[in-house]
């Protein structure tokens, strides 16, 4: 009895010493889980961030392939000042074996240092890389810079190719709602959850939360936004440069999971949750789970997405929020269309005519294809039209459907070369590429030491902002 007073009262005074610790350290926060600490932002003392924060249990093991579970809670103080690993994803210039893992779902906060009694707007951005890549580590997603004008910002994680979503019938025999996939956008929900119930802390609104995100980022955030788990998460959205898309059904998914498992040697789902990381991610970058980049994309899973997308918006089962849309002038270069640099007219017609076999005629009417300065022009219009156009459906049945205002922005501004560029042999592009909006949007130009900004690009980042 004596002993179990003790620890009773070691127990009260330990709670009690981590409680006055987090009032006396105003980077220390008690979030749903536990005491985090976080650190004063390098790039400005008026920010403070906190990076890698848990917001599920990692996904590994038994699971890997199931909506994401809360995390754990933990005693003591976790440190949140480094960013956590990326989704496990192909390598590249940008990633390393040393930086990716499948134990990927954090996110990372930054706020204004002096909050007052106000609560501030929030603002969740999903990053892009086709849902096969990318990650929140890169300067161009710093929140700080944001966080200044008086908003709490979130950067997320998820699960990405293979491992956020794969279907398979034997994961759709798992769920209660018989389909698979989407693990990547459930990991989002958590995460948009997961600011809905721990944002105050941080000075931020629960009940103003803003989702943004740009290419497969602006995806998710469509998504999100017609999925019905996002109901009462959100209340304004931002896409750039991506929209809707056809989405598979759970049948073709599934089928394609199949596929998988056999190119990769495994019989049963059970044996491939068994194999390592390592393992998974050789054979699917060496292109043997399948021809396509990643042929792992969003699924009917009757659950994430209930629906086709347009049944959605046509039956007024989105979200009705208000919505931020755009693009830039030239999303992919010319040769893109073209499949090389030959700008002349017979290349243009052929390929005009295998890209629309038929109403070749019509663009041939319209694009002027004469002199090789048009045939530039025509096919970067040509080339970006894939992914405007992914974009002008999403606003148009957000006009056509949704009781909240629709917005379009174009963004134009060309950026300098990088500094590597021989300008004795720089030609300007004809507009800015897929992605050059970023560092604007978010105020990073001062991070990105590649390229010298100038004047002009630092208006017209102010004035994205």
């Amino acid at each position: 009895m004596i002993k179990f007073i003790a620890k009773r009262i070691f127990l009260i005074s330990f709670v009690t010493l981590i409680n006055n610790a987090s009032a006396q350290n105003p980077l220390q926060k008690r979030i749903e889980s536990g005491v985090i600490e976080g650190t004063i932002s390098q790039h400005d003392n008026q920010v403070e961030k906190y990076l890698g924060i848990p917001y599920a249990q990692p996904p590994i093991g038994d699971l890997r392939w199931k909506a994401p579970q809360k995390p754990i809670p933990w005693q003591g103080v976790l440190k949140t000042q480094e960013f956590s690993k990326k989704a496990m994803q192909p390598l590249d210039k940008w990633s390393t074996r040393d930086n990716l893992s499948e134990d990927c779902l954090y996110l990372n906060v930054w706020k204004p240092t002096e909050l007052g009694e106000a609560k501030f707007p929030v603002l969740v951005i999903i990053h892009g890389g086709g849902l096969g890549k990318g990650g929140t580590r890169g300067p161009e997603l710093n929140g700080s810079n944001m966080a200044k004008k008086g908003i709490v910002v979130v950067t997320v994680n998820y699960r990405l190719n293979i491992f956020g979503f794969l279907a398979h019938p034997e994961l759709s025999t798992e769920t209660n709602y018989e389909g698979s996939g989407n693990y990547g956008f459930m990991d989002q929900q958590l995460a948009l959850q997961w600011v809905k119930n721990n944002i105050a802390v941080f000075g931020g609104d629960p009940n103003r939360i803003t989702i943004a995100g740009e290419s497969a980022g602006a995806r998710s955030v469509h998504i999100l936004s017609t999925s019905p788990l996002s109901k009462d998460l959100i209340i304004g959205a931002i896409g750039s440069s991506d929209g809707v898309k056809p989405v598979y059904s759970l049948k073709t998914a599934e089928n394609i999971g199949v596929l998988v498992l056999e190119k990769l040697g495994y019989k049963t789902v059970a044996e491939l949750r068994q194999a390592s990381t390592e393992d998974i991610i050789k054979l699917y970058d060496s292109h043997k789970a399948g021809n396509a980049i990643n042929p792992f994309q969003p699924t009917l899973d009757n659950y994430v997405i209930p629906n086709e997308i347009t049944k959605i918006y046509k039956e007024s089962k989105q979200v009705n929020i208000p919505l931020l849309i755009g693009w830039n002038s030239a999303e992919h270069p010319a040769k893109h269309f073209l499949k090389g640099a030959n700008f002349t007219k017979k290349k243009f017609i052929k390929r005009t005519k295998e890209v629309f076999p038929g109403h070749y005629e019509k663009v041939l009417d319209m694009y002027s294809h004469e002199t090789e300065e048009d045939i530039k022009w025509s096919a970067t219009h040509l080339s970006s039209l894939r992914t405007v156009m992914k974009s002008w459906k999403w606003f148009d049945l957000h006009q056509k459907y949704s009781k909240a205002p629709v917005y379009r922005y174009l963004f134009s501004k060309i950026p300098p070369p990088a500094k590597t560029v021989d300008l004795s042999k720089y030609t300007p592009p004809l507009g800015p590429k897929h992605a050059a909006d970023i560092p604007y949007a978010w105020g990073n130009l001062d991070k990105i030491k590649s390229h010298h900004y100038t004047k002009d690009d630092y208006k017209v980042s102010a004035l994205m902002q």
